[in-house]
C-alpha cells in the first residue's frame, strides 16, 4: 500500500514556492528628496504615491516592486521652490502626471538588496539600482532605501538652472504587513 505523504512528496518538491505580498502603511511609509538648492539644502516629499511590493527574502527570484509616485503632490514648504519643481521644465505634473519604479530582478548584497530596474520621470526611462535594508519580524517589513540621480538624465530644469538641484538623492521608507496566503 502506498503512503499518501510519499506519494505527495513529489508534487510537493514540484510546486512552486509562495511569494510573499506587502499591504503598504502608507500613514508610517513615505517617499521624499533632498538636494541643494539657493546655497542651502532642501528636502520635500510627495503625500500621494502607491507600492506593490512582493518578496521573500528566501525567495527572491519571484519578487517585484512596482512603484508610482503622483508628481504634482511634491512640496518643499517654499513656494518658490515647488512652483519651479512643479513647473513645465520641473516635474510637468499637467503633462507628466506620474513617475515610476518597477523591478523584477532583486539582489542580496553586502548591506542589504538591491532592486535593479527601471525609473521613468517626465516619460524618460533610465535603468536604476535602488539599494535597501529590509528588517521583518513578526509580520511587519519595515525597509529604507535611497537613490541619488541626476535631474536632467531625466529632462527636469532648464539650462538656466545651472547646478540648482543638479544631484537629487529620493529616500524612501516603507513599513508594511505580510498580507494573508
Amino acid at each position: 500500500m502506498l503512503r499518501p505523504v510519499a506519494f505527495m512528496s513529489p508534487l510537493l518538491l514540484a510546486t512552486p514556492a509562495m511569494a510573499q505580498d506587502w499591504i503598504v502603511d502608507h500613514d508610517a511609509s513615505s517617499v521624499g528628496f533632498r538636494t541643494e538648492a539657493f546655497g542651502g539644502s532642501v528636502e520635500g516629499g510627495f503625500s500621494e504615491w502607491q507600492a506593490q511590493i512582493t518578496l521573500d527574502p528566501d525567495n527572491l527570484d519571484r519578487a517585484r516592486i512596482s512603484a508610482t509616485v503622483e508628481t504634482a503632490s511634491g512640496d518643499t514648504g517654499n513656494g518658490e521652490i515647488n512652483r519651479s519643481m512643479l513647473s513645465t521644465s520641473g516635474l510637468a505634473p499637467e503633462t507628466h502626471a506620474e513617475a515610476r519604479f518597477v523591478s523584477e530582478d532583486i539582489r542580496v548584497t553586502q548591506d542589504g538588496y538591491a532592486a535593479h530596474g527601471t525609473l521613468t520621470i517626465k516619460d524618460t526611462a533610465r535603468d536604476a539600482v535602488l539599494p535597501f535594508t529590509l528588517d521583518i519580524a513578526e509580520g511587519r517589513a519595515v525597509a529604507d532605501a535611497s537613490l541619488e540621480i541626476a535631474r536632467t538624465d531625466f529632462g527636469v530644469g532648464r539650462s538656466n538652472w545651472g547646478d540648482t538641484a543638479a544631484r537629487v538623492t529620493i529616500m524612501i521608507h516603507i513599513e508594511a504587513d505580510a498580507a494573508a496566503q
